[in-house]
């Protein structure tokens, strides 16, 4: 199954060479390295070279997240979450369903936000194995936010590694989520994601 999500994330990175710009026949478009807004726009942020807004893969559909790519979404990922609101998934879900990933709660602490992360990635994203490397404070939107860094291994045994910028503003939640694969995809982006971390700023 991963295998085939592997081929078909190539086969549309191919295909945005094709659709070019903001329309074409591909389920990505181009971001410009200028001033953007991002999720649902109430961030803003400027990206230092250009990247690839495509289609969810693990935030299904959700209004306020916003996905881009450089390589393809299987190898490297910069994800906005943008004043997810208390009581809010960041991923649709059935009530129904077995496992569930938590809820957005506005009275989160880091740590709780963190856990939230490990169950997203564990119930969507198929990961087996989830190691929080770091929590710790970090400046973010004029607050006193967090800086997780995590690593996973996916079934389709390849080990990933990620960094959430995050801070919560007027019971909201706000992230910015990098998640690539950790042979040399996490650290060739890391200095954009950095970059457009210092960027961020809410809209007045």
């Amino acid at each position: 199954m991963r295998s085939r999500v592997v081929l078909l994330s190539l086969l549309l990175s191919a295909c945005s060479s094709v659709g070019g710009g903001d329309y074409g026949f591909s389920d990505y478009s181009l971001v410009r390295a200028l001033p953007v807004s991002v999720g649902d726009g109430s961030m803003i942020v400027t990206p230092p070279r250009p990247w690839n807004r495509h289609r969810p893969i693990i935030f299904e559909d959700i209004r306020q997240v916003e996905d881009w790519t450089q390589n393809g979404a299987l190898l490297d990922g910069i994800s906005f979450v943008t004043g997810l609101q208390n009581g809010k998934s960041l991923i649709r879900q059935r009530k129904s369903a077995s496992q569930q990933v938590p809820l957005f709660r506005s009275n989160m602490t880091p740590p709780e936000i963190a856990a939230m992360v490990e169950s997203l990635y564990r119930v969507r994203g198929g990961a087996v194995d989830f190691r929080t490397l770091s929590l710790k404070p970090r400046p973010f939107l004029g607050t006193n936010g967090f800086e997780l860094d995590y690593e996973h291994l996916d079934d389709d045994e390849l080990w990933r590694r990620g960094r959430v910028v995050g801070t919560v503003i007027n019971g909201r939640l706000y992230m910015i989520v990098l998640d690539a694969a950790k042979s040399h995809y996490f650290d060739a982006a890391l200095p954009d994601f950095e970059a457009v971390v210092a960027s961020a700023r809410l809209k007045a």
